[in-house]
C-alpha cells in the first residue's frame, strides 16, 4: 500500500510540475543556425518568451488586428491597433501612457480609419499612416494635430494609382518616406513641407527569360494579356540614427528581401556571411512549409545588428552588420513564444517585442545567456573592446561549439591584437577565407622578415641544384648514356610534340597501354591529393563529404565512357583507330593534369585570396592543353581531317549522354524488378505461413 501511495504521489508531482511550469519555456529548444555547408545545426535558444501582453492586461479593450509597432529612442512603444482605429502608446514598462483614437482638426473631431503604420521621431512627434483615409497624420507628443498630408498629386505618379499608405518613417531632416500598397515604383519621399518629391529605392524588375522571349514574338493583343514585368513592392521600412533605411520586400524568392538604402535609394547592405540575409535557406529541411522566407518587418539594432520577422514560419532572424546570421527564434503556433500571423517587431533595449495580429497580442522576449553573450560579443568588437569581445565569443562557444560565427569573431579580435597565426586558426574554423587570407598575408610577411636570409639561401640552393641537374642530364645524353629512353619518354614528349608523339604511338608502336593506365591512376591519386590538401583559400570541399573511392568515378568513369563511346562511334565512321590506340591516346592526353596538379596543390598552400587567380589559371591551362592533345590524338589515331575530328568528338559526348541515360534506366528497372521480387516473396511467405 505504501508503494502504491508513493507512485501516486510522484505522478501528482509530475502533473503539477507540468501545469505550473513557467510559460517562458513553453516554446522549447527549437532554434538553429546554418553552417557554412548549408546544414541547419541545432543551437541554444537566444531568446525566451517572457510574457504576452493583451489589451485586457493594459486595462483597455482587446486589440483587433494590430498591424504595426514602433519603439522610439526614448523607450516608448507605439502600436497601430488597426481594427480598433487607434494608436496605443506604452511606456518603457509596457504600461499604457495614452490611447489616441481621434484628434481635433480645425475645431472638428476627426478619427483614424484602419491605420496600418506608426512612427515617432526624436521630438515625440507621431506620424500615422491612416491607410483607409489615404493620408498621413502628424501629431504632437501630446496627441494634438500638427498637420495632415493628403494624397499626393504629381506627374511622377502613374494614372490609376490608388494611394494607400501602410508604413512610414521620418529622418532627422523631417523628410518622410512612405510605403503605399501597390506602389511598385518604390518608396514615396515627401519633403519637410509635406510635398511629394519622388520615388527612391525602386526594386529591380524580376522576370523569366522564357517569358521575355515569348513577349518578343507575341502580338500586341497577346502581350497585353500576359503578366507584365513590374518591380517588387516594399512592405515595411525602418530607419536608423544615421538615416539609412532598412526595407523588406513582399514577394517570395526575392534575391535580396532585405535592403539597406542610403538617402539616395542605393542598397548598401553587406552580405559577407555564408548566405545572403534572407532567412531560411534550406527550405526543404526546415519544416513542411515550402518556399523561402517572406519578411513582414525589419528593425535595426545596436552596433549595426538588425532583426527581420518571417511571416511565413513565424521566425525572427538576427544578423550583424556584415550579414552573418547570429541567431533565430520563434515559430508558428498558439502557445507563448509562437505566432499565428506575426506583423511587426521592435527592440526595447535587449528585449524583443513581436506583434501578432491574429492572436491580438504583444509577445515580450528576454535574451538568454546565449543570446546576451552573442550581443555582447558583437557590440564589444564594434566598440573596439577586443578582449571583452573574445571573452564573450568564448562563452558562446562553450554553449554552442558549432557556431562558426563565434570563431570568426574571435579571429577578428585576435587580428586586431596582432596575433595573426592564432587568427588564421580561428578564421579557418569559421570557414572565413577572406579574413583568413588577410591574417595569412600578415603572418607570411612576418615570417619573410624574420627569416629572410634563410629563405634566400634555400632559393639559391634550389636554383643551383636545378642548373647542375640540367647540365648533368645534358652531358649524359650527349655521351650516349640515354640513347634510348623508350616508352617512358613518350608521354612527356607527346605533351610538347603532340603530332609527332601520337604518330609514333600509332605507326611506330612506341605507346604502351600500361603507361596510359598508369597516367590515369596517377591522375586519380593527384586529384584526391588536390581535393583534400589544397590550401584553405581555394579549397571549398566539405572534409566530411570527401571520399577517396568516389574520386574514381570522376576520372576513371569518364575515361572509360570516352574510350567505349569513341570506339563505338568511329567504327561506324570509318575510323582507323583500334580500341587499344584510343585508350592510349586518351590516357596520354591526361598528362597535363598529372604534371600540373601536384605543383598547383603545393602553390595553393602559400597564397592568399588575391593571388588565387593564378591557381585557377593553371586549371584552365591544364584543361585547354588536355583538349588540344585529345583533339590531335583522335585525329591522328583515326586519320581524320580537323573538321571531322571536331564532329566526332562532339558526337562522342552525345553518345556518352545516351549511355548514361540507358545505364540509369537499366538500374532503375533492375531496382524495381528486385523490389517486386522481394515483395512477391514476402507476400507468398505470409500466405503460406
Amino acid at each position: 500500500m505504501t508503494a502504491k501511495r508513493t507512485i501516486i504521489a510522484w505522478m501528482l508531482v509530475v502533473l503539477l510540475t507540468g501545469i505550473c511550469a513557467p510559460a517562458a519555456f513553453a516554446s522549447g529548444d527549437d532554434s538553429y543556425n546554418y553552417s557554412y555547408w548549408g546544414e541547419a545545426v541545432p543551437a541554444p535558444d537566444p531568446y525566451r518568451a517572457d510574457r504576452a501582453v493583451y489589451g485586457e492586461d493594459l486595462g483597455i479593450e482587446p486589440m483587433s488586428g494590430p498591424q504595426d509597432l514602433y519603439v522610439s529612442g526614448a523607450g516608448r512603444v507605439y502600436i497601430a491597433d488597426t481594427g480598433n482605429n487607434r494608436i496605443i502608446v506604452l511606456n518603457q514598462k509596457l504600461q499604457v501612457e495614452r490611447v489616441i483614437a481621434g484628434f481635433e482638426d480645425g475645431g472638428k473631431s476627426d478619427a483614424f480609419k484602419q491605420p496600418e503604420g506608426v512612427f515617432a521621431d526624436a521630438n515625440g512627434h507621431l506620424y500615422v499612416a491612416d491607410t483607409q483615409n489615404r493620408r498621413i497624420v502628424e501629431l504632437n507628443a501630446d496627441g494634438t494635430l500638427t498637420r495632415i498630408i493628403a494624397e499626393p498629386k504629381s506627374s511622377l505618379i502613374r494614372d490609376g494609382f490608388q494611394y494607400a499608405p501602410i508604413k512610414l518613417v521620418a529622418d532627422k531632416a523631417q523628410r518622410l518616406y512612405v510605403i503605399s500598397r501597390g506602389s511598385y515604383e518604390g518608396i514615396m519621399e515627401f519633403d519637410s513641407g509635406g510635398a511629394f518629391s519622388g520615388f527612391v529605392g525602386t526594386n529591380r524588375v524580376k522576370f523569366n527569360p522564357m517569358d521575355l522571349f515569348w513577349k518578343r514574338i507575341s502580338t500586341k493583343k497577346q502581350r497585353d494579356q500576359m503578366e507584365q514585368f513590374i518591380p517588387l513592392e516594399f512592405n515595411n521600412i525602418a530607419i536608423d540614427d544615421d538615416g539609412f533605411m532598412y526595407t523588406t520586400t513582399v514577394e517570395e524568392n526575392s534575391s535580396r528581401p532585405i535592403k539597406k538604402l542610403n538617402p539616395s535609394g542605393v542598397d548598401i547592405l553587406r552580405s559577407e556571411g555564408y548566405f545572403p540575409p534572407k532567412g531560411d535557406i534550406g527550405t526543404q529541411d526546415t519544416g513542411s512549409i515550402p518556399g523561402s522566407s517572406i519578411f513582414a518587418d525589419v528593425t535595426q539594432d545596436e552596433s549595426g545588428m538588425y532583426s527581420a520577422l518571417d511571416s511565413k514560419r513565424g521566425r525572427v532572424f538576427t544578423y550583424d552588420k556584415d550579414g552573418n546570421l547570429l541567431y533565430m527564434f520563434g515559430g508558428l503556433g498558439a502557445e507563448l513564444g509562437k505566432f499565428r500571423s506575426p506583423a511587426a517587431i521592435g527592440m526595447l533595449n535587449e528585449q524583443a517585442l513581436v506583434l501578432d495580429k491574429d492572436n491580438n497580442r504583444l509577445t515580450v522576449f528576454e535574451p538568454t545567456r546565449y543570446g546576451s553573450l552573442i550581443r555582447e560579443a558583437v557590440t564589444s568588437l564594434d566598440n573596439g573592446k577586443v578582449e571583452q569581445s573574445s571573452a564573450a565569443w568564448s562563452g558562446v562557444l562553450q554553449l554552442n561549439s558549432n557556431f562558426e560565427v563565434a570563431y570568426i569573431g574571435i579571429g577578428k579580435s585576435l587580428l586586431k591584437q596582432g596575433d595573426n597565426q592564432a587568427a588564421m586558426k580561428y578564421f579557418k574554423l569559421g570557414n572565413n577565407r577572406e579574413k583568413y587570407s588577410e591574417a595569412f598575408k600578415r603572418y607570411r610577411k612576418e615570417i619573410v622578415m624574420e627569416r629572410f636570409g634563410t629563405i634566400v639561401l634555400c632559393l639559391a640552393a634550389a636554383i643551383g641544384l636545378a642548373i647542375a641537374g640540367t647540365k648533368f642530364v645534358r652531358r649524359r645524353a650527349a655521351g650516349g648514356y640515354y640513347s634510348e629512353v623508350g616508352a617512358l619518354k613518350n608521354p612527356f614528349y607527346t605533351m610538347i610534340h603532340p603530332f609527332n608523339g601520337f604518330w609514333e604511338m600509332k605507326f611506330e608502336k612506341k605507346g604502351r597501354i600500361k603507361i596510359a593506365v598508369g597516367i590515369v591512376l596517377l591522375l586519380v591519386l593527384f586529384t584526391i591529393i588536390k581535393r583534400q590538401y589544397s590550401g584553405f583559400v581555394v579549397n571549398f570541399n566539405n572534409p566530411d563529404a570527401l571520399n577517396s573511392i568516389n574520386e574514381l568515378k570522376f576520372v576513371i568513369l569518364p575515361f572509360l565512357l570516352w574510350c567505349v563511346a569513341n570506339w563505338s562511334l568511329t567504327t561506324l565512321m570509318d575510323g582507323e583507330g583500334k580500341f587499344k590506340e584510343i585508350v592510349m591516346s586518351a590516357g596520354y592526353s591526361l598528362m597535363p593534369f598529372v604534371v600540373i596538379y601536384l605543383p598547383q596543390t603545393l602553390y595553393s598552400t602559400i597564397i592568399t585570396t588575391d593571388e588565387s587567380p593564378f591557381y585557377y589559371l593553371l586549371d584552365t591551362v591544364a584543361i585547354v592543353w588536355f583538349v588540344a592533345l585529345l583533339f590531335v590524338g583522335t585525329m591522328t589515331v583515326h586519320q581524320y581531317s580537323a573538321g571531322k575530328t571536331v564532329v566526332t568528338m562532339l558526337l562522342t559526348l552525345v553518345v556518352i549522354g545516351i549511355m548514361l541515360f540507358l545505364g540509369v534506366l537499366f538500374f532503375s528497372m533492375l531496382q524495381q524488378m528486385i523490389s517486386f521480387a522481394v515483395s512477391f516473396y514476402q507476400e507468398m511467405s505470409f500466405r503460406f505461413q
